[in-house]
């Protein structure tokens, strides 16, 4: 070989795998797009509303605050607080997520459960309250996951279109042995 001819062969497999990798990433690229625009399109069917509205949904509480004592570190323990939609228009609730891996929440409305949320979650789901109407939110805390000893508080945190409170916060304490 000369100084100016190359060994094609070897050029040839370079070339075909810096394609690949190109087409894999670009896959990658195509399919995170695609779920993102799904998440997008969830939350754009979300009616939003002014507080100077005379006609919106109003969350109502029983209270954000539940002490679930003591527990042993390889226990699970639940807090229940009841969600209220005083207002005259449907209450959306959504992006719920909490501040621990150990620590999970599901809503119940109507008899219908939702999936368990947890730190990082990213669900399209959405729940609907109608006018009048009540939930269930659990807050679901299992140290076994992350174990930890002393007293602990962990939140979830949950958006909803009531334009006066548009993020609500939920804390649980416990004393973990």
């Amino acid at each position: 070989m000369t100084k100016y001819q190359t060994n094609t062969g070897t050029d040839k497999i370079i070339f075909y795998i810096i394609g690949a990798v190109t087409l894999v990433v670009l896959a990658l690229i195509i399919v995170f797009s695609i779920n993102e625009g799904k998440q997008t399109q969830t939350e754009a069917n979300i009616t939003a509303f002014s507080a100077k509205d005379s006609e919106k949904p109003k969350i109502s509480v029983s209270n954000t605050f539940f002490d679930l004592g003591v527990m042993k570190a390889k226990d699970e323990k639940t807090a229940e607080f009841t969600i209220e939609n005083k207002g005259n228009k449907p209450l959306s609730l959504f992006k719920i997520s909490s501040s621990c891996d150990c620590t999970f929440a599901q809503i119940e409305i109507k008899g219908n459960k939702s999936p368990e949320f947890t730190m990082h979650s990213k669900s399209p789901w959405t729940g609907t309250i109608e006018p009048g109407g009540k939930a269930l939110l659990s807050v679901i805390y299992r140290p076994f996951i992350m174990p930890v000893k002393g007293v602990v508080t962990r939140d979830v945190y949950m958006e909803t279109n009531d334009p006066t409170k548009g993020r609500m916060t939920f804390t649980v304490k416990a004393n973990v042995e």
